[in-house]
């Protein structure tokens, strides 16, 4: 990929390019630093051929201050360029730092890849490269020619000199980039399944030491950790390799320039004061492209990283909330909606109809894997639909930002994930807590007298993931937050799940008010208890819907086809078997 396509796409380009002015500032201070580089030449060629000659001590005094006045200058520029790309540094984190952190939980959310670690880990990449002293490379080189140009300028023989290292150079570093492109994406990818293996083990780390499987799970990340080591050292070598050939040529360099001044000087065609000064201008005109070769490995993964935000950014573009002209009314349509996961075959969802109107509570029922949580999380947006519409109250939900949309939706997932934090920051879904509303929701979810007997109440930190809370208590919690602020639609996913009969008679209690107050609920449930609240059911198998309608209607048909919804001992429903053609 060439230096130009490098940085010519997508939202981090327009955010690079709203930074042009700071660029340009850089790039005038970096004018200047390299303009005045040329003094220690000029030095040279005053100290050899005019002051040894004139012996004058005060020709000597004056130039060295003179000399000291430009140093002093190049110092500020080299030190205000340096400030000015850490302000520029901390300006692109701001502009990009809270979209990359909504976009990586909106893939993590959606399609479970990636991480925001992960996302952030890549910008803190691309910003440290194009803040540190790999980027001078660039800033440097387009000045190379200009210290070419001096040396033509001394002697023809000394730019060809200067012009057939750059060349070699330039091709050490052609061919580093080459040759170590491939070796670095493997590398970078082994690193990234290594790490997500890793992670992916320590959520479950009770379950591992418990059942002692610490041992096969070390042997399964062994190995993957060995791949990337192999792949690290292979990569690492070819750096190496490349470094030292362009260590290699920069020391040749420097001793065959000379040795060309020296003959220069012997057939008195060049000054003793011109010798060592092309001596200089030569390892200068060198020295940018030596830095971009030492720094090409950075390059490389500020490449991957750059790729890898952008490919991020395309696939969750940013969404801007609607004016809403009245409060939503909670009037929800699902329009032949497909659903799918990346790497699946057949969609998990298909063909999907579906309506759910203000006041009226939905239960949705069939056997596991027939694709009841991917429902509930496409009818809150945490799930893309592939084909079909998904409106609320006639607009497609996408267009409403999550922001916008998120106060007026109550979801709880099957699996309730809670954050360190207390209980009512929980409740508040981490928003500033509004005392009022975090305790009318707890006293709907029939949560507020268990939380009263807690030692600090509200105040009682639950721990990280909720781990201080018995499984109950999370979901009785997690429902609570989703009634946080009176949402209008509310997406339950197995509520009941870890409910006690006291949890139980709460939850149908809160669905009652809920009904009541005009709140559209679709509850996904195996128990049977809902079911006498339940104004329409919905028989979900294998991504399709099988039977819909009035509960009455719904539980007639499964009893005419000999699939009575009988409770087990548990009080779970039985999975509704095919209906005959």
């Amino acid at each position: 990929m060439s230096i130009s396509g490098f940085f010519s796409r997508s939202e981090i380009t327009l955010a690079l390019r709203s930074l042009r002015r700071e660029w340009a500032v850089i790039a005038v201070f970096s004018m200047v630093a390299n303009v005045l580089m040329l003094a220690p030449t000029l030095y040279m060629l005053q100290i050899y051929d005019r002051v040894l000659v004139s012996r004058s001590e005060l020709t000597l005094l004056a130039v060295s201050l003179l000399i000291l006045f430009l140093f002093a200058a190049m110092a500020f520029a080299e030190w205000a360029r340096s400030r000015l790309l850490v302000r520029t540094g901390v300006r692109l984190d701001r502009l990009l730092g809270e979209r990359v952190f909504t976009a990586g939980f909106s893939r993590g959310a959606r399609s479970g890849g990636g991480s925001p670690g992960q996302s952030f880990t890549d910008l803190t990449e691309v910003r440290q490269f194009l803040t540190g002293p790999g980027i001078f490379a660039f800033f440097d080189l387009p000045w190379a020619p200009i210290y070419i140009g001096v040396l033509f300028m001394l002697h023809p023989l000394l730019g060809a000199v200067a012009v057939v290292f750059v060349l070699i150079q330039a091709a050490l570093a052609w061919f580093g980039h080459h040759r170590t492109v491939a070796p670095s994406e493997a590398m970078a990818q082994a690193q990234a399944k290594a790490h997500g293996y890793l992670s992916g083990k320590l959520r479950n780390a009770e379950a591992i030491e418990a059942m002692g499987m610490l041992q096969h799970l070390h042997h399964r990340w062994a190995l993957l950790h060995a791949g990337y080591g192999e792949l690290h050292a292979k990569a690492q070598g070819l750096t190496h390799r490349v470094t030292a050939w362009s260590k290699a040529v920069r020391y040749a360099q420097q001793s065959l320039s000379l040795a060309v001044g020296a003959l220069l000087v012997i057939d008195g065609q060049l000054s003793a004061g011109a010798m060592i000064a092309a001596n200089v201008l030569t390892t200068r005109a060198l020295a940018p492209i030596d830095q971009l070769v030492n720094a090409w490995r950075g390059f490389m993964g500020t490449r991957a990283a750059f790729l890898r935000l952008e490919d991020l950014l395309m696939q969750q573009p940013a969404l801007h909330a609607v004016s809403q002209a009245a409060p939503l009314q909670g009037d929800v349509q699902l329009r032949d909606l497909h659903a799918s996961a990346p790497g699946r075959a057949t969609p998990i969802l298909q063909h999907i109809d579906l309506s759910a109107t203000p006041g009226t509570l939905t239960v949705v029922l069939g056997p596991s894997g027939s694709g009841k949580s991917t429902l509930a999380r496409v009818l809150v947006g945490a799930w893309p639909a592939s084909q079909g519409d998904l409106l609320l109250d006639g607009k497609p939900i996408t267009a409403w930002s999550h922001e916008a949309l998120g106060p007026h939706v109550g979801y709880l997932p099957q699996d309730t994930s809670l954050f360190g934090g207390s209980i009512a920051e929980n409740i508040a879904r981490f928003s500033m807590v509004d005392s009022r509303k975090v305790i009318a929701a707890a006293r709907c979810a029939g949560l507020h007298e268990m939380v009263l007997r807690f030692p600090k109440g509200y105040d009682t930190p639950i721990g990280e993931a909720g781990r201080l809370l018995s499984g109950g208590q999370r979901q009785r919690i997690g429902l609570a937050r989703a009634l946080y602020g009176d949402p209008v639609f509310l997406v339950l996913d197995e509520p009941n799940a870890h409910l006690d009969d006291v949890g139980e008679a709460a939850l149908l209690a809160a669905i009652r008010q809920l009904k009541e107050r005009g709140k559209t609920i679709v509850m996904v449930t195996h128990r049977a208890g809902v079911l006498a609240l339940a104004d329409q059911v919905v028989v979900l198998r294998e991504g399709q819907i099988q039977l819909r309608g009035p509960r009455d209607q719904v539980l007639a048909q499964l009893q005419a086809v000999r699939q009575p919804l009988s409770s087990s001992p548990a009080g779970t429903l039985s999975a509704p078997q095919p209906l005959p053609a």
